[in-house]
């Protein structure tokens, strides 16, 4: 009897000292994350801003350009001296800005291009200047018709390079661009498609329409092909 009464307490006894385990704590719910937009969806986002803002910059530019040459012959009507065109200067500018609007051949179906478009309003208006005996307005006039019409055989010339891409989107009007530095103009919008030449820091370039961060361009030689948006800048 005492025997089994020590027995007892010695395993009582060992049970109390032994060391007590850690208790480990409920795992926590795990807080609800916010769900983000992924980094290559905001470089995107951010591309279409940059080329959206480099649109209305050129915008503003050619409103710019066009207010100062508006001045300035206000300037010269208001002067009528010294600085007045004469007769033959303005039919000959007229003749010119025809000769360049009919250059502007669409192909069936195909809408005229915005620099068409207004080329040829502003040929209409030179010619009804030219009636009154305003040389001065008709000459204006024409010269900004050509340089229109000029801007639009390029927008042309790029369509005809290759076929509307999907998701591509034109500018409002063409952009003057320079090269940032060296590289490659391709085939088509992504760095699989075949290189066609290079260009070098200062090149000058427009640029037409635009796929993601991809600008399709053209240069003063004819050639044209899609770049990268960080290897071109505003002049």
């Amino acid at each position: 009897m005492r025997t089994g009464f020590l027995i007892l307490s010695a395993t009582l006894l060992v049970v109390g000292c032994a060391p007590k385990q850690a208790e480990t704590p409920a795992p926590r719910p795990a807080r609800p994350t916010r769900a983000g937009t992924a980094p290559a969806d905001l470089e995107r986002r951010i591309a279409r801003l940059e080329l959206s803002l480099m649109e209305k910059e050129a915008q503003v530019e050619e409103l710019q350009s066009q207010l100062d040459e508006t001045r300035q012959e206000v300037v010269r009507a208001m002067a009528k001296l010294q600085t007045l065109a004469s007769r033959a200067e303005a039919a000959s500018a007229i003749a010119e800005a025809e000769v360049a609007l009919q250059t502007l051949k669409t192909a069936p179906g195909q809408a005229p291009t915005p620099e068409g478009t207004q080329a040829t309003r502003l040929l209409k208006e030179s010619s009804a200047e030219f009636d009154k005996g305003n040389y001065g307005g008709a000459l204006y006039l024409a010269n900004q018709a050509k340089m229109l019409a000029g801007a639009a055989r390029g927008r042309l010339s790029a369509g005809e390079r290759g076929a509307q891409r999907p998701g591509e989107t034109a500018f409002a009007l063409p952009i003057r661009l320079v090269a940032a530095g060296r590289g490659n103009v391709r085939a088509g919008p992504g760095t699989g498609s075949r290189i066609e030449f290079a260009v070098e820091a200062g090149d000058a370039l427009i640029g037409y329409s635009y796929v993601d961060e991809w600008i399709r361009i053209g240069d003063d030689s004819g050639r044209g092909g899609w770049i990268f948006r960080s290897l071109v800048a505003r002049p």
